[in-house]
């Protein structure tokens, strides 16, 4: 069992900037090993990807909807994945989530909530305008 804990989320003004981070314990073999992904989930919308960053290199993938404004990175030494979010707006309002794909898989599914293993519990960020 890998367990999760995101934390940094917060309130903060349009255009503003936060630092996520996720840490991973419990029976991890190699972390570096593991895909990270960040997704989030509004209020009554579906769970969104937000970028993954893959253990082949650490290679990054975000959708256009973050592009350029988020960047993730990780610490293999201290089991932990950040999601830097800059240029913040009220429509990245939601509860964000990191999760672990201990399992290799094909490249797309790292976009997909089922391409991973497991979830932490989120952390909300709210943004006004």
């Amino acid at each position: 069992q890998v367990h999760l804990v995101e934390s940094g989320g917060g309130s903060v003004q349009a255009g503003d900037s936060l630092r996520l981070s996720c840490v991973a314990s419990g029976r991890i073999i190699n972390f570096s090993v593991y895909t990270m992904g960040w997704f989030r989930q509004a209020p009554g919308k579906e769970r969104e990807f937000v970028g993954y960053i893959s253990y082949e290199q650490d290679r990054t993938y975000y959708p256009n909807s973050v592009n350029g404004r988020f960047t993730i990175s990780r610490d293999n030494a201290k089991n932990t994945v950040t999601l830097q979010m800059n240029s913040l707006q009220p429509d990245d309002t939601a509860t964000y989530y990191c999760a672990a794909a201990i399992v290799v898989r094909e490249t797309n599914s790292y976009t997909k909530s089922y391409g991973y293993d497991y979830w932490g519990q989120g952390t909300q960020v709210t943004v006004s305008s």
